[in-house]
């Protein structure tokens, strides 16, 4: 019996450890078969050598925004699962701050035809929750989203969120969906005070961006979910935590018994808020990358229960939009957010090859982790016969500079990763056994990626 394809010859990493070298796996309709040494494979009519390279379960990015209806000019499906495949990522979750909003069956409806036509890598993405849906999460989860935001702080697009009442009616009904309801959790008010008091101050240095939206923010929003989640029983996530002392609130929740998860992302990790001095507004983002001292707290919680799983908050922009013609301009006229899909493994493989995680730790933290958050293990996530056959295949040695930011597959590239060296480099992408990334080429087609789908969360699993 032959299958479609067997990888050789490379070292399989899961969380529970590694196997290998000289291993590999078999996959038959998109599907993984049989998982061990080369010798115990199957004949295939495709065989892959991976030269000796790592081979994980496909890399999740479950925080992108792809700008999907309505701001393609920015990126678009397309674009965003380019950029995904070239970054070993294999599957992508879209935020719900489009234009229109994702924040009803019909809007969910448009943006999931759309990903079938035009993706290249699997997805899933988010509804939104206002005061104008707020009493139709059954609606939203009927319609297929892997889960939903609420918009505490200011953001783009300035999507306000419901008021408390409204938000403890909409967590009760989370609860009964058993999916799980993430946050961009910032105090909207402490933040629109500050940022009017520096203007009126005339401080307009990129650093005022960053003040202006200080931990308490994050951390006052994080003990207010917290307790709303723990009155309701709703599952809920932390999305892009920047500080450390939030991170620990979190890891404080979980001792309660809240389900409450939370991610951070490599932005956070690798520069301090000294970033914005040196590179400008070409690192503001928001939250925003905080001090030395969170970044040490952040990394404990990192290895402790306060952060669960990475992602990037890949936004693009224009240059025009990011102030590219000064980076050190009025920072109050500058867009927040960059690009990170093509980033993100580089720059953990890098933590990995500094000795500040394992990678069994990594792909925990990028691929298994993410998938039982958000209800998709063990179809993602994992080497499991019988599961998608989504492989991220890299070079852990290969050390690189990304010396143009031109050069990635998004269809605008700010990125203050630009003029960074990296050690580890993705080789090749596998979405569901066929190869859509190949030694520096995107080789996938648009409409080959498709929605992931999401009944409800397993227990089992959590």
């Amino acid at each position: 019996m032959s299958v479609d394809l067997v990888v050789n010859n490379c070292t399989l990493v899961t969380p529970e450890g590694q196997i290998g070298p000289n291993a590999g796996v078999a996959v038959d309709d998109g599907e993984i078969v049989a998982v061990g040494a080369d010798d115990s494979l199957p004949e295939a009519d495709e065989v892959i050598d991976a030269d000796g390279q790592y081979l994980t379960p496909g890399v999740i990015d479950c925080h992108i925004h792809n700008r999907t209806p309505g701001l393609e000019y920015k990126e678009d499906w397309e674009t965003a699962t380019r950029a995904a495949a070239a970054g070993g990522v294999t599957t992508v979750m879209g935020m719900p701050n489009t234009d229109p909003v994702i924040d009803q069956p019909e809007h969910i409806q448009t943006k999931a035809e759309l990903g079938e036509e035009n993706a290249l890598v699997d997805f899933q993405f988010y509804a939104v929750i206002t005061s104008n849906n707020y009493d139709q999460v059954h609606d939203l989860d009927e319609a297929g989203v892997v889960g939903y935001k609420v918009f505490l702080g200011t953001t783009i697009g300035a999507i306000p969120p419901p008021n408390d009442g409204e938000l403890l009616e909409a967590m009760e009904q989370v609860a009964e969906t058993n999916k799980r309801l993430g946050f961009h959790e910032e105090n909207d008010q402490i933040l629109t005070h500050l940022a009017e008091k520096f203007q009126e101050e005339e401080k307009n240095d990129p650093i005022y961006h960053t003040w202006s939206r200080p931990p308490i923010t994050e951390r006052e929003a994080i003990n207010r979910t917290i307790l709303f989640a723990d009155e309701t029983g709703a599952k809920i996530h932390m999305f892009h935590l920047s500080c450390g002392t939030g991170a620990q609130l979190v890891a404080e929740g979980k001792e309660k018994g809240v389900d409450v998860t939370a991610e951070t992302m490599p932005h956070y990790l690798w520069f301090t808020e000294d970033v914005m001095r040196e590179k400008g507004n070409v690192a503001r983002i928001q939250p925003p990358i905080r001090d030395q001292e969170e970044q040490d707290i952040l990394w404990e919680e990192v290895h402790g229960d306060g952060i669960d799983c990475i992602a990037t908050d890949h936004s693009p922009h224009t240059d025009e939009e990011k102030g590219m013609d000064d980076p050190f301009k009025n920072t109050w006229e500058v867009i927040s957010g960059f690009v990170g899909l093509e980033t993100e493994v580089p720059a953990m493989l890098t933590f990995v090859n500094d000795g500040k995680m394992s990678l069994e730790q990594w792909i925990d933290m990028h691929s298994t982790q993410p998938a039982k958050i958000w209800g998709m293990y063990p179809q993602k996530g994992s080497l499991q016969v019988g599961t998608d056959a989504d492989f991220t295949i890299f070079d852990l040695d290969e050390e690189w500079t990304l010396e143009d930011r031109n050069s990635l597959h998004s269809k605008n590239t700010v990125t203050p990763f630009e003029g960074e060296t990296f050690q580890g480099k993705v080789t090749k992408t596998i979405v569901r056994g066929d190869v859509v990334y190949d030694d520096g080429a995107v080789v996938g087609d648009s409409g080959h990626g498709t929605q992931v789908e999401v009944d409800e969360i397993d227990n089992d699993y959590a």
